[in-house]
Parts: C-alpha cells; sequence; structure tokens
C-alpha cells in the first residue's frame, strides 16, 4: 500500500472502532489542520491526529513528525504538540490493533516506539509497552478524568484560594 492508502485505512479504522465502544468522533469539514478526527469522550473534545504504525519485530514504530519541501525553506520537518491536538491514534494493520496516545508523551519527536513485547535485556526504563495504550482501555481513562475533573469541588489544597469575606 502507498502511505496515502495507509493513512486513510488508518483514519477508517479508528474511527470505527471508536464509534463501536461509543465514543463520538468527528471529522473536519475541510483539510488544512493538525488533527484528522475528533473524539468527543464524556462531553470533552479530544483532537486526533491518526496514524499508522508498523510492526518492526516485538516494536509497533509510527512516524510522529512529518517532512515536506518547501519552495522558500526547502526540506522542513516538523512535530506535533499539545496545542495543535491531544492524542495520537495509531493502526497497526499488521496486528488489527488500535493505540491512543497523549501527545504529551509523543509529541516533539519524530517517532514513536511501542513494544509488544518485553526487551530481552530486560530494559525497562524509556520502554512504552503497547498494552497500556490499548483504545478500550485509554478511552476508559479518558471518561474517569473527566468525571474526576467534574467531581472535584474547589482547588488542591483548599487553602490555596481565598474566599470572600461576607
Amino acid at each position: 500500500m502507498h502511505s496515502g492508502d495507509k493513512g486513510a485505512v488508518a483514519e477508517l479504522r479508528i474511527a470505527a472502532e471508536a464509534t463501536r465502544l461509543g465514543v463520538v468522533v468527528s471529522r473536519p469539514l475541510s483539510d488544512g489542520r493538525r488533527y484528522d478526527l475528533v473524539f468527543d469522550v464524556a462531553h470533552r473534545l479530544y483532537r486526533v491526529q491518526c496514524k499508522w504504525g508498523r510492526l518492526c519485530g516485538d516494536v509497533i514504530v509510527v512516524r510522529t513528525g512529518t517532512c515536506r519541501h518547501s519552495p522558500t525553506r526547502g526540506y522542513v520537518r516538523t512535530t506535533y504538540d499539545a496545542s495543535e491536538l491531544e492524542l495520537f491514534a495509531v493502526y497497526c494493520g499488521a496486528l488489527d490493533r488500535v493505540l491512543l496516545v497523549p501527545v504529551a508523551e509523543a509529541g516533539g519527536h519524530h517517532e514513536l516506539r511501542l513494544r509488544i513485547a518485553p526487551a530481552k535485556n530486560n530494559q525497562r526504563v524509556g520502554v512504552r509497552m503497547a498494552e497500556q495504550y490499548d483504545l478500550p482501555g485509554a478511552i476508559a481513562q479518558l471518561e474517569e478524568r473527566v468525571t474526576g475533573s467534574h467531581e472535584v469541588g474547589g482547588s488542591s489544597p483548599p487553602s490555596s484560594t481565598r474566599t470572600k469575606a461576607a
């Protein structure tokens, strides 16, 4: 498949799987944004950039940066940050698996690596296991964060804000 075809398949599989899990999925009417989809989870909107993940041994490799040629600036490499989107959604065709990674964990990098099996040398520092980003669990965590933020009253600790005297 060509890269454009892979991107289209990834976007469709991600949208279908998220919808199956009860997420309201929207797509921008026009191109030109740094995100492909919008997920409505517990009435909070998340901008999502869809990516194809390729399997290399025990690792799903995802290109999270972009490259293009500009007539004025030449070869331009860019990455994503939290001002442009909140989540990367990854579809690995070899595993037929959808993963959801916060941009805070992958933004600013040109590549993301997610292991499907532990490293043979038992390294754990700096290793991201794919299972912690599986779509159902990641959606549940987003729902918990939104629900929890609505249930919190005041600031933490309560003494950090002043109340007006009556």
